[in-house]
């Protein structure tokens, strides 16, 4: 409602200097129809306005934010310049003198703007003796890594909704997975190119925050990928997302979070007390005799003793132990009839 109103009151400001711009004496002489000429172009330049700013539906607070200060810095650059160059300059009463500080504060204006948006994410004011520099609140970033963009599962847990973090995904890693998908190999060319599937499959939701670094800092020179990204996530102070085991121990080391998808589809598998019943198809034998093998939906293997006899059948078999290892959990269980 309260935009409703900034709208109205926008075109009722716009009307009303239009009136105060026709009511003067030059355009008093001009003929009948210039004055409504005039009206009618602020009205539809307001209209104009309120359209683009009704299209553009999702609007980045830290852009806008670079723009507004970059046209006020541009502005206060192009007055005290005017003043500097001022003995220089033409006479007041020439068209140079008119158009020489428009031209320099147009070039002020788009290099403030620029340089704010291309270093909004290092934003610092310093004051002698004092410096406010970006504080990060509330949720961190999250920085994918080439692993985790592969694998896949990162989309389906995005889409859950149990993440609203913003995704950060850094130009140096599309560039790897291209790389990937480029290769003469069948496999990392098929697994490249999911990657970058996923990548699509998650910038087409209007619902995840995916946003391309693709800035280049001073100290990621000679630096691997992996060192990269740790770097990067140190530099935002977010987390990485990975599956890459090495990748973890590296950014421990730099006290960097990680979040491991592997470990968080540990975590959330079904837990398994000895004496429990579960129903299960043995797919295979087993490694020793008298074993059968089979895997539940979660993809957690088990193990039954007595299960050799009963491949390709659904039985039910009762937990004896659970051993969990770095590749995930494994069951064993006793056979105990057929369903």
């Amino acid at each position: 409602m309260a935009l409703v109103i900034l709208r109205c009151f926008f075109v009722l400001v716009a009307a009303g200097i239009g009136f105060q711009i026709i009511s003067s004496e030059e355009l008093s002489r001009d003929a009948a129809y210039i004055p409504w000429l005039v009206v009618g172009g602020l009205l539809a330049l307001a209209s104009g306005v309120i359209a683009v700013d009704h299209g553009v539906g999702r609007k980045r607070l830290d852009t806008i934010t670079s723009v507004y200060f970059g046209l006020l810095i541009g502005l206060l650059l192009t007055y005290v310049l005017k003043i500097a160059l001022s003995p220089v300059l033409p006479a007041a009463n020439t068209l140079q003198a008119q158009w020489i500080p428009m031209v320099i504060g147009m070039v002020l204006c788009y290099t403030c703007i620029s340089v704010l948006m291309q270093t909004k994410d290092d934003f610092r004011f310093i004051i002698p003796y004092v410096e406010f520099a970006k504080e990060i609140k509330g949720l961190k970033p999250y920085v994918l890594d080439t692993s985790v963009v592969i694998d896949g599962r990162i989309a389906d847990v995005i889409e859950t909704r149990v993440i609203d973090n913003q995704l950060i995904m850094p130009q140096f890693v599309i560039s790897e997975l291209q790389g990937i998908a480029d290769s003469s190999d069948r496999l990392r060319r098929g697994r490249g190119r999911r990657g970058l599937d996923i990548l699509n499959r998650l910038r087409s939701d209007p619902k995840v925050d995916l946003l391309v670094y693709d800035r280049e800092l001073p100290h990621f020179a000679g630096q691997a990928v992996d060192l990269k990204l740790v770097l990067l996530a140190k530099h935002l102070d977010g987390k990485i997302v990975t599956n890459d085991y090495n990748l973890n121990k590296v950014a421990r080391l730099h006290e960097v979070d990680v979040v491991n998808l592997n470990d968080l589809s540990n975590s959330l598998k079904p837990v398994f007390l000895p004496g429990e019943t579960l129903e299960m198809h043995v797919i295979k034998a087993g490694e020793e005799q008298g074993q059968g093998v089979g895997y539940l939906e979660d993809g957690t293997m088990v193990v039954i003793e007595g299960g050799r006899d009963h491949v390709n059948t659904n039985i039910v078999a009762t937990v004896t132990s659970v051993l969990q290892t770095s590749a995930g959990r494994m069951v064993f269980g006793k056979f105990e009839s057929v369903v």
